[in-house]
């Protein structure tokens, strides 16, 4: 877990990636806690549609009640998290960026800019086959 690792010491900046690792989700989870991180997770083999994406990342992000599922209110809980850091795992983010290019941009464009925020830390890490994409690795 080295790229990981990395990010969760601070040697690593806050953003979105790409992680080609293959560690068990339980194993991540346990790794980014230990740090002091709030971890979260999306299946995107099973939340493939932009509306399946939207709720199931509010979910694991523990967003309010109040949250719409639309790319504002995403962007809008995102800038809310203000506790601990968080790194959310995108599994199979490749469904997605396939079946619907103009949001999965749009979600990176909302992930990277909330990672520009210092406080707290929050991180987007791609995990699985996808198409090109110009985002930095996290294995290295």
């Amino acid at each position: 877990m080295s790229g990981l690792a990395g990010l969760l010491a601070g040697h690593r900046e806050p953003g979105v990636y790409v992680w080609h690792a293959a560690f068990d989700v339980a194993d991540v989870r346990r790794a980014v806690e230990h740090a002091g991180a709030d971890f979260a997770h999306v299946d995107g083999l099973a939340n493939q549609t932009k509306g399946e994406f939207l709720a199931a990342a509010g979910r694991a992000l523990g967003f309010p009640k109040w949250y719409g599922g639309n790319l504002d209110a995403f962007a809008d809980c995102l800038d809310d998290l203000d506790v601990n850091p968080v790194v959310l795992l995108w599994d199979g983010w490749g469904a997605l960026a396939r079946a619907d290019a103009e949001t999965f941009a749009l979600v990176l464009e909302i992930a990277s800019g909330r990672a520009a925020v210092v406080t707290p830390p929050f991180s987007l890490l791609l995990r699985g086959p996808g198409p090109e994409i110009d985002v930095p690795a996290l294995d290295a």
